[in-house]
């Protein structure tokens, strides 16, 4: 009799010494640390994409800001400037001017470039290159990309005398003297100014400036078709 009350009560005996001995393992383990880590590549992932969203939205500001004093040089040098159209190209299809001026000796055909870091290439070369800190990239040689563009408008009015220009905006540095008719944004009022095109026959400057507006495209139909032509 004794014997089976022990046996029943043994179970209840080891109960607290069970308990004692502490949890129970189950395999579930403590989601504390995984929590905090993905908190923290979340922060991390966080602080990546606003650094890319704020770079490129400086860079976007920069570059307009870049866009607004080369305009203001402009109309500070001449009445007649013409900003972002689109002319017939002069070996087909389109291509768009980023500015263009009248001065007292012909037109001046811009194109505008906005790049940070170091800007290297020669006058002959098809690509020149942007180092900025670690990013280094290939970009189509500007004098040449705005050859074609100074032709088509050279096309429009052929006695007039048209250079090609092109105007860098941000904090670009080159390491080298950059080639003839490639300058900063800072030095476009004296190039201007100093600036000697070759001879000219025109007689009437109005008119000629007159032809250059109409041929301009500036509707929206001709942008949809330059954009179907890059595409």
């Amino acid at each position: 009799m004794l014997i089976r009350i022990l046996a029943t009560s043994l179970p209840l005996i080891a109960l607290p010494a069970l308990a004692a001995e502490g949890p129970i393992a189950t395999g579930i383990t403590s989601v504390g640390p995984a929590a905090f880590l993905f908190t923290i590549a979340g922060a991390l992932l966080l602080t990546l994409i606003f650094r890319s969203v704020a770079s490129h939205v400086m860079r976007i500001i920069t570059r307009r800001i870049g866009v607004i004093r080369i305009r203001r040089v402009l109309r500070s040098r001449s009445a007649d400037v013409l900003y972002d159209f689109i002319l017939p190209g002069a070996y087909g299809g389109l291509v768009k001017v980023d500015h263009a001026i009248l001065t007292a000796g012909g037109i001046l055909c811009i194109q505008t470039k906005h790049y940070n870091g170091i800007v290297f290439g020669e006058d002959d070369e098809p690509q020149w290159t942007n180092v900025d800190g670690t990013l280094r990239r290939r970009f189509l040689n500007p004098l040449i990309q705005n050859e074609g563009r100074t032709r088509a408008l050279q096309n429009v009015v052929p006695d007039v005398p048209v250079d090609n220009l092109v105007v860098f905006t941000g904090n670009v540095e080159f390491p080298t003297p950059p080639p003839k008719n490639v300058i900063r944004v800072g030095q476009l009022d004296s190039f201007i100014a100093k600036h000697v095109f070759g001879p000219s026959k025109v007689k009437d400057w109005d008119a000629a400036w007159l032809t250059v507006k109409s041929a301009a495209l500036t509707d929206e139909a001709s942008r949809k078709d330059l954009q179907a032509q890059i595409a």
